[in-house]
């Protein structure tokens, strides 16, 4: 039984780009690498339909980047305050004896 194969993205993206440009034909390509036409006209239609994510990372990059700092932030403040907690602890709490035991 033959091992399925699976395709990195980067490859995927090199076929369909060829599919695309002109360069080759969908048999041509298909042949080149030994791939169902069906696989390549799916990878093809997948290319197409998410092709306007490749302008909205950029928004979102800077959404990110932001989201990131604020959240830097948080975890500073919030390991300033547990450290300050710690210290308050170790000095408010000081062992109480007690007689009888």
């Amino acid at each position: 039984m033959r091992k399925r194969r699976t395709f990195k993205p980067e490859f995927k993206a090199k076929v369909v780009l060829e599919c695309i440009s002109g360069e080759k034909s969908v048999s041509e390509t298909c042949r080149e690498f030994q791939l169902s036409p069906v696989m390549v006209s799916k990878w093809r239609t997948e290319f197409i339909e998410n092709a306007a994510i490749v302008f909205e990372k950029n928004s979102k990059g800077a959404e990110s980047q932001d989201q990131i700092a604020d959240l830097e932030r948080l975890v500073g403040r919030l390991s300033l305050e547990n450290d300050m907690l710690k210290k308050a602890s170790s000095i408010l709490l000081v062992p109480t004896h007690r007689n009888g035991k």
